[in-house]
């Protein structure tokens, strides 16, 4: 895989942030100029301008009139259409959508003219658009918006800055949605307010250390294809695998399917798409070897039949999307017409009335009643995305009781068929932004609703002291042991979706006490086969430090029980981020029996057993935490510490809270003028 070196990277934030201010400054104007927000149409409007400003406002009300996410929404259209025409170009792949023939922004700039484009950019970014219809839709309100020249000759500027070796790198667009979300989750993290709905996305969203993909991916879905083709010429490029007496450390896998066609892979929390496409480049080479596939036959296969990703974020669909694309082009020779990635938003939330809904189906029943669960089950899609379980019938009641279960609809049926319903309303573009996002949102329930494989992801990191009510009282009620994060409820909703999780997650659910009651659960009704401790400092990226510099741990867990064998671990310790995946490749391997784990306090997650005997808890008790035990020897008063000897200050909590001070003051106050008070005469 080529990375983007460290200079390039850091030349891309200022790229990038740059793009987003300059992005929404020229969006929000051409908002205005639409009088988007204005009760009355402007006079002004022609024909085709009075249709954009409905659609922009159905898609208004869709975000729940919120006017900054419509105007960040349109100023990521604005801005990505240039910034994939660029990566197309510079790879070769942009093509004239009408010849499909490849065009440089040469010949972009000579076609301008006959095409009613302002300049080669917009040339670039109409035929990426054209030739992406998955990934833009052209008929998106957001997408058609057309930006002040002076704006969009600012984003030409800032795209234009960019270095070609940028989009030749395999990373740069995982970086690129980093980057975009930097000043966003700045402005959250600084307000301290509790985080969920378009919040959520900025905050917990990480771009994931490559090592640790490979790792991931090689000791689940590498040591189920080296169990079965022990001699294949692929084995040997999995340079993460690890081996135990020439056996995959990690176990065969044996739940498995027998083919590789039968094998399905999701991320649940896809991002950018880092571990789709590096799933899609071992599961294209493994259909090809075992079925003889030519590779652009094993390819588009793989994209049928076998990947599959969610997202909270629709911008950061698109990109996975793209991300897929463009890996599946580099790797079958060029472009080509390639079948839909399999990759859905999940967190795409209902605000609009359900009657608005229940109007797309036109009087067809079964589409109509599939409306009105999807618009129950997705109303607080934006903070829940992916946790969101479309088989739960209890979770969708309906009061009215007009709502039967989910078993009697298949989503992959309705999806055809709500596009079909919009498609009738095409000439009203509030119908059409509101058809798109009731058939997305079924892609996705589609999606939720299924089983696979291998669920493999970086989960999202988010303590319950920090989440919105709505997602505290979810997670409480469907994932109580794993509540207190949404990185270990997300270890819960992942071992549901799939046969066997390959997770990236914090190490503190180890050891802390508020996880005994998950730890236990794994231990006893799952088979935790690997688990790799990268110790802290393992992201490299000058994004997530030095909020990220949490314990991070690789866990391969399957669903099954596990049969009292031992868990494949590793330790790396807490080296520098540089040297991570070297210290991966050569630690050493420690087999840990599974009783072992059951039997230590609260069923923490030990690296080697204790000596032998009995424990010191069975003999003293830990008051408090971190803190001298003997205070009155190792602590003095400033007045007591005489000149020749120089202390430490110390700088500890106080005796009562700020807001008791406050309180404990008012009722003295209370209490003092009650005193104040001269007794009632009493009548004689």
């Amino acid at each position: 895989m080529r990375t983007l070196p460290s200079s390039l990277r850091r030349q891309l934030e200022i790229s990038v942030l740059a793009a987003r201010r300059a992005a929404e400054a020229a969006s929000s104007a051409a908002i205005e100029g639409l009088g988007v927000f204005a009760d009355r149409r402007p006079d002004h409007l022609d024909v085709t301008q009075a249709a954009l400003r409905n659609g922009l406002r159905a898609k208004w009300r869709q975000m729940g009139n919120d006017r900054d996410l419509l105007v960040a929404e349109c100023a990521y259209e604005q801005w990505h259409r240039l910034l994939f025409a660029r990566f197309l170009a510079e790879n070769g792949l942009l093509l004239h959508p009408r010849f499909r023939a490849p065009v440089t922004l040469t010949e972009c700039e000579e076609l301008a003219d006959d095409l009613g484009e302002p300049d080669a950019w917009s040339v670039a970014a109409r035929f990426a658009a054209e030739i992406l219809p998955g990934i833009f839709r052209l008929d998106d309100p957001c997408v058609r918006l057309r930006l002040a020249p002076e704006g969009r000759f600012a984003l030409e500027q800032i795209l234009g800055g960019i270095p070609q070796e940028t989009f030749l790198a395999d990373d740069a667009l995982g970086w690129v949605y980093q980057f975009w979300q930097k000043d966003k989750k700045g402005e959250i993290n600084a307000s301290e307010r509790k985080i969920g709905g378009a919040d959520l996305g900025p905050v917990t969203q990480l771009f994931t250390e490559n090592y640790m993909v490979r790792f991931l991916l090689e000791n689940s879905l590498g040591a189920w294809w080296a169990a079965r083709h022990p001699h294949s010429a692929l084995v040997k490029g999995f340079h993460y695998l690890r081996s135990d007496d020439g056996k995959p450390a990690a176990g065969s896998f044996e739940a498995w399917p027998p083919r590789v066609a039968d094998v399905t892979v999701i991320d649940p929390c896809c991002g950018s798409g880092h571990f789709l496409i590096e799933a899609f480049s071992m599961l294209w080479q493994m259909r090809a070897e075992e079925e003889e596939l030519a590779p652009v036959e094993a390819q588009d296969a793989v994209l049928r039949d076998n990947l599959f990703g969610l997202e909270l974020d629709p911008r950061c669909v698109q990109i996975a999307m793209f991300n897929v694309a463009l890996q599946a082009w580099k790797a079958g020779g060029g472009w080509r017409q390639l079948p839909v990635p399999n990759i859905a938003c999940s967190g795409i939330p209902v605000k609009a009335p359900v009657e608005e809904w229940r109007a797309l189906a036109r009087g067809d029943e079964r589409i109509g009643n599939a409306l009105v669960r999807l618009h129950i089950l997705f109303r607080e899609a934006d903070t829940l995305g992916s946790l969101i379980d479309p088989k739960r019938a209890t979770e969708i009641a309906d009061p009215t009781g007009s709502q039967r279960s989910f078993e009697d609809v298949e989503w992959s049926d309705i999806t055809p068929l709500l596009e079909a319903a919009a498609s009738r309303e095409a000439t009203d573009p509030a119908i059409g932004v509101l058809g798109a996002e009731a058939t997305s949102i079924a892609r996705a329930a589609e999606l939720l609703s299924r089983s696979y494989t291998l669920v493999i992801t970086n989960v999202p990191y988010l303590s319950r002291a920090k989440q919105v009510q709505p997602l505290r009282d979810h997670l409480e009620h469907w994932y109580e042991a794993g509540m207190a994060d949404l990185a270990t409820a997300f270890v819960l909703r992942s071992l549901e979706l799939g046969t066997e999780v390959a997770l990236v997650t914090p190490q503190s659910w180890h050891q802390q006490g508020s996880y005994t009651a998950l730890r236990e659960l794994i231990l006893r009704s799952c088979r935790y086969r690997c688990m790799a401790r990268l110790g802290n400092n393992c992201w490299q990226s000058r994004v997530s430090s030095p909020l990220f510099k949490f314990h991070t741990v690789l866990s391969v867990i399957g669903t099954g029980v596990g049969d009292g064998g031992s868990i494949a671990a590793f330790d790396i310790g807490n080296g520098p981020a540089s040297e991570k995946a070297t210290e991966l490749l050569k630690a050493e391997l420690i087999r840990l029996p599974y009783q072992d784990q059951l039997a230590n306090p609260d069923a923490r997650l030990m690296m080697q057993a204790h000596a032998g005997g009995a424990l010191l808890s069975k003999f003293c008790i830990a008051a408090t935490g971190v803190q001298t035990g003997d205070s009155s020897r190792y602590i003095r008063k400033f007045w007591e510490a005489p000149d020749s000897i120089r202390w430490v200050r110390m700088q500890s909590t106080a005796l009562i809270s700020k807001w008791m001070s406050h309180l404990a003051s008012f009722f003295q106050q209370v209490s003092a003028a009650a005193s104040c008070r001269k007794p009632a005469k009493c009548s004689p």
